[in-house]
């Protein structure tokens, strides 16, 4: 068989090896020009037979001329022969690309985001694998702030905000160490929020404390963590689970981010946490004060309440109960408490006529 033809015969698999031994920075050699179309720069080949090469390299210049003249659906059909015909290629991922980025401007969003989802699933060693995260974190973004994907007849879809927190889970999983990382778990609680989910909210933060703790966002993500277990609070007379893990996150902030602009608001949401908490106490002394009579059970809660916020008008209240129930410990009669002083008479009034 004669050498030329045994380099037709395997050509596939000389792409193939081409594209796994080859440089990551060589698919950023594939320039664009109206006047010379697609080049590859330095020497580059495209790791394709010569036949193979013309017919992929002129289906790459009939979408780019497509594309660049708005005829977005002619070049998607050239891009897709490409990335069909020849996935082995360098001219498939640049080909991907551009899919991506016409699905976006079409306002096509998951289908962008599925090109550009091929790019890193299939050519992860691709110099614009960075270029391609950001791109699926716009993407996300904008279904977050409620996008609407174009529908049936160029109508607007439906607004997709669960959907985003897919996509940025996807982004998560593609590229973890990358400074889209922080942000998809931030925006992600963000969606859960907004969609009245807490708990999923709280989970996305709490990952985000823990998995990238040195992160500029990871302050934020403190705050909101004490925040939305604030939210979870209903009062006084309920379990204090949150109110709890609320003081927690606010109490770790103000020790870990002293000069941070928010300490003001956190120390607000601290106060009020610490209220709640120790009006909680107060009211189970009480109920053990006035309805069971367990003078040592209540004289225990007064005394959390103390704890919980001491220079609260809740601990001033639980000293003088606790007075009461040491008098009953004791047997001795409590101190009468001060009265509270009578109005002054009102003045009499004249009338003239």
């Amino acid at each position: 068989m004669p050498f030329p033809a045994v380099l037709h015969r395997y050509a596939p698999l000389l792409a193939a090896l081409t594209l796994l031994f080859l440089p990551a920075r060589l698919a950023a050699d594939l320039s664009w020009t109206p006047e010379g179309g697609w080049r590859f720069e330095g020497g580059i080949v495209s790791g394709l037979a010569p036949t193979e090469n013309r017919n992929a390299l002129a289906l790459m210049n009939k979408a780019r001329t497509a594309e660049d003249k708005g005829h977005y659906r002619s070049a998607l059909s050239a891009y897709q022969k490409v990335t069909k015909r020849y996935p082995n290629s360098l001219y498939a991922p640049e080909a991907f690309y551009h899919t991506g980025y016409i699905r976006l401007a079409r306002r096509q969003y998951l289908k962008a985001f599925r090109a550009f989802q091929e790019i890193v699933l299939r050519y992860p060693s691709t110099s614009k694998f960075n270029q391609v995260i950001g791109e699926q974190y716009r993407i996300a973004t904008a279904l977050l702030d409620g996008a609407r994907s174009r529908g049936w007849l160029l109508l607007p879809g439906f607004r997709n905000r669960e959907g985003s927190i897919g996509l940025f889970e996807q982004i998560l999983y593609n590229a973890p160490y990358s400074e889209y990382a922080p942000l998809a778990l931030m925006n992600i609680a963000k969606a859960h929020q907004m969609l009245g989910n807490p708990e999923e909210s709280i989970d996305a933060l709490d990952r985000m404390i823990n998995t990238y703790p040195k992160s500029l966002l990871t302050p934020d993500a403190y705050l909101r963590l004490a925040q939305a277990y604030t939210a979870l609070v209903e009062g006084p007379n309920y379990d204090q689970t949150a109110t709890k893990e609320a003081i927690t996150y606010y109490e770790d902030f103000m020790i870990l981010y002293p000069g941070d602009p928010n300490i003001a608001a956190a120390e607000k949401g601290l106060a009020q946490m610490k209220q709640v908490l120790a009006e909680s106490k107060l009211r189970v002394g009480d109920y053990y004060f006035k309805y069971r009579s367990n003078y040592k059970a209540a004289k225990v809660f007064y005394n959390e309440a103390i704890t919980d916020y001491p220079d609260s008008s809740v601990a001033k209240r639980a000293r003088v109960q606790l007075v009461k129930v040491e008098a009953k410990l004791t047997g001795t009669k409590p101190p009468e408490e001060p009265s509270e002083p009578a109005p002054p008479p009102r003045k009499k009034r004249f009338l003239f006529f």
